[in-house]
């Protein structure tokens, strides 16, 4: 299917529940939360994508979406470390959410539709473009969710619940 080896499928499929996970965590709770159900899949299923990533070598060895993987891989220990400090946590989390959708797109349009994909290839000039607005919603999401914990830190205690 789609060209996709059975790791392949097996990947994807483990990336889609992270990614699901992870935006559930933006809708619901504002941010991707290590301390409930939906972050605690988005950490897990994020880590397993980056490891079966590992074995996949579709364009020969080691490249660049295994090296994606390991800076991934990076940044999740360090918000695993930094669980006193909420808003960088955030930050580092959404940030493993951004790495999500670079290869999420690259694959997805030199891929589909099959026989006729949309970009002919990973190094195709429309791919920067559309990683570089992604950053860019990435930047603004951040700001967004660090204002907001900030304004939470700040509220007196016993004051309304959370929004």
């Amino acid at each position: 299917m789609f060209g996709l080896t059975t790791l392949g499928v097996i990947h994807t499929l483990i990336s889609l529940v992270a990614v699901g996970a992870g935006i559930v965590g933006f809708v619901r709770d504002k941010r991707i939360d290590l301390g409930n159900g939906a972050g605690k899949t988005y950490l897990v299923m994020t880590i397993l994508t980056c490891l079966t990533g590992f074995g996949i070598f579709q364009h020969g060895g080691f490249g660049k979406p295994h090296a994606l993987g390991v800076i991934t891989l990076l940044v999740l220990a360090v918000a695993w470390k930094v669980a006193a400090k909420p808003a960088l946590q955030t930050v580092l989390l959404s940030l493993t959410f951004f790495f999500h959708m670079i290869p999420a797109a690259t694959e997805t349009l030199t891929r589909v539709p099959m026989g006729a994909p949309i970009l002919p290839n990973a190094e195709a000039p429309e791919l920067k473009l559309i990683t570089g607005v992604m950053f860019l919603l990435f930047v603004i999401g951040a700001t967004l969710q660090v204002r907001r914990l900030n304004q939470l830190a700040r509220r007196p205690i016993g004051s309304a619940a959370a929004a």
